[in-house]
């Protein structure tokens, strides 16, 4: 799922970092500055480190990603290859199982549920009514586990960006009771211009240009549900969104969520998405104008506005219930003192199955996004086998489910560790690998956030290499991949990205190959190998990445989320349990 953000952010990087070599680019003003904490010395240097493997990689991708494995989807065959596979390359690894109870899986129970429109959503006035087609002007859906859901004549209030942030003395539902109604909210964060230079935007407020979890969109349903709002519709805007409306509506079939002891009824009745123009109509309806709206909804003085209009849709479920697997190695540490302490890599072994037929070809097999990845960890792990002396932490190895349904595999591992959090130091994520050379530089997502960025600088350095920061933090692609649910808990995680200045190539060729990937392959059937990928570059990012696991599974000291970071509250009270 988040090989996207690679695509736009590398293509943005393009753009406005121009130049190669010297020294690293400083992250944006609204991005925390990194710690000053440095990463210990080194107890081995990347040269003398286990080599890995290219050409390894590339072998797991072509099992991964083949017809065989029928695009790897939850609860099909591919599930059941998928973790077969994984689970012997774990094993010829000499790998322990990384399950308390013996195993190689933990299990993950998911529901899938297929939502068809039973009745069309539509808004009445006291004069009229007006009809939205599915798919088209609304994409929606219920996580009820349930065979209907609906909102019946349900009042409807547009709650601004759907936000209560008390550190920022913001709330978008003072004095309004939404319990029952259906709420439409606006994407992302507020975008509050700056006092003293309007023509940008304030950094003390929302992260400034970049995107705080408030502004994702998973938030906005979250918060909708514990107000009590039967339906929770936001506005799509492909700005703010990072991504087009067609995105939205590729989520038009079999969604997966984790089955809850409510049965998911603690959620509003009805979730999705409303076209920008939608939304427009709509709010129009109600006598008010979007754009004014949306002014006043940038102001801690907005309050919610009663549309006075009924809202209905119905929706009826296919459901099954399936357990998927994460898949989990370990590699116990040297340090008695030390081995009860986690190092966590990540990939998510998951795609998109079988789907819509695009020129004749229906398995989507996902060979970048995120085989790439898988092959990347396991060859990884292989290094952490050689590696001489053995780390002092302990290393673990979990390939996730359900990445593609909504980071559902690394959310059930994150509320249902196998190991606590408060010894879980760091975790490591791969979503996907650079598949076109050596570059001259890393980029790293949410650059600042944490020291770890100091492991990550020093490795790149002894390959002559340095660090970009996301040159779009306002798409908020920190929180878009798995690393995230460990962050969530507390956990300093890094996510780093391919870089873009490819070496002996012009810029226009990077330009080149990530829209062609974007426009063609992206979530499609073509997402399969392709003869000009050169792995060379993910060779030396892979180095990297073993690199950091490995210093931090022997420093003295853990990785911290730098003062004043979203997640260091949520670290320092899981702490207090060591």
């Amino acid at each position: 799922m988040l090989l996207m953000r690679r695509l736009l952010l590398l293509s943005a990087l393009l753009i406005a970092v121009p130049g190669c070599g010297g020294a690293p680019a400083s992250s944006s003003a609204s991005q925390p500055p990194a710690p000053a904490a440095s990463a210990p010395t080194a107890p081995m240097p990347l040269a003398a480190m286990p080599k890995i493997e290219g050409g390894a990689i590339m072998e797991h991708v072509k099992v991964l990603a083949s017809d065989e494995y029928e695009g790897r989807a939850p609860g099909g065959k591919g599930d059941e290859l998928t973790v077969k596979y994984i689970e012997s390359q774990f094993t010829q690894l000499g790998l322990k199982p990384g399950n308390p109870d013996g195993t190689f899986f933990q299990k993950v129970p998911l529901v899938g549920i297929t939502a068809k429109e039973s009745r069309p959503l539509t808004l009445t006035t006291g004069t009229g009514q007006q009809t939205f087609k599915w798919g088209d002007d609304v994409v929606a859906w219920s996580k009820h586990v349930a065979a209907t859901a609906s909102l019946q004549a349900s009042d409807v209030v547009f709650a601004g960006y759907g936000v209560e942030a008390p550190e920022y003395k913001w709330n978008d539902f003072k004095d309004v009771d939404v319990k029952g109604k259906t709420i439409i909210v606006l994407v992302n964060d507020p975008a509050v211009p700056d006092p003293a230079d309007p023509s940008k935007l304030d950094p003390k407020t929302f992260g400034g240009d970049a995107m705080t979890y408030y502004g994702r969109w998973t938030y906005k349903f979250e918060e909708g549900a514990r107000r009590g709002a039967a339906g929770i519709l936001v506005v799509h805007e492909t700005g703010p969104a990072g991504y087009p409306f067609s995105v939205v509506q590729s989520s038009l079939r079999e969604k997966f969520d984790l089955v809850t002891p409510d049965k998911n009824m603690g959620r509003a009745a009805i979730e999705g998405w409303l076209t920008l123009d939608a939304a427009k109509k709509i709010l129009a309806m109600g006598g008010q104008d979007f754009d004014a709206l949306k002014k006043q909804a940038l102001t801690r003085e907005f309050k919610p506005v009663q549309l006075g209009l009924k809202a209905s849709l119905a929706i009826s479920n296919s459901l099954r219930t399936i357990d998927s697997r994460n898949v989990v190695a370990r590699l116990e540490g040297s340090d008695a003192r030390l081995k009860d302490d986690y190092v966590v890599y990540t990939a998510h072994w998951d795609h998109l199955g079988i789907g819509a037929p695009v020129k004749g070809d229906r398995i989507y097999n996902g060979a970048l996004d995120n085989a790439s990845g898988v092959g990347t960890v396991l060859e990884i792990a292989k290094a952490f086998t050689k590696s001489q002396p053995q780390p002092r932490r302990s290393i673990l190895f979990l390939m996730v489910t359900a990445e593609e349904q909504g980071l559902l595999g690394s959310q059930y591992y994150s509320v249902n560790p196998l190991y606590p959090m408060e010894k879980t130091v760091a975790n490591i994520n791969i979503d996907g690998v650079n598949q076109w050379g050596r570059t001259k530089d890393l980029t790293l997502v949410g650059m600042g956030a944490s020291n770890l960025d100091e492991y990550l600088r020093a490795a790149a350095a002894e390959q002559g290499r340095t660090l970009r920061p996301d040159p779009e933090p306002e798409k908020g692609f920190y929180y878009r991949s798995d690393h995230f649910n460990f962050a969530k808990q507390g956990v300093p995680a890094l996510s780093p990205d391919a870089g873009v200045e490819y070496v002996g190539r012009s810029e226009e060729y990077g330009r080149k190959k990530r829209a062609e990937y974007n426009e063609v392959d992206y979530h499609a059937p073509s997402d399969q190998i392709k003869a000009d990928w050169d792995f060379s570059g993910a060779l030396e990012d892979a180095q990297l990445f073993f690199a950091v696991g490995y210093r931090v599974g022997n420093a003295d000291v853990m990785p911290e989320w730098a003062e004043g970071n979203e997640f260091k509250a949520k670290r320092d009270q899981t702490l207090k349990r060591r």
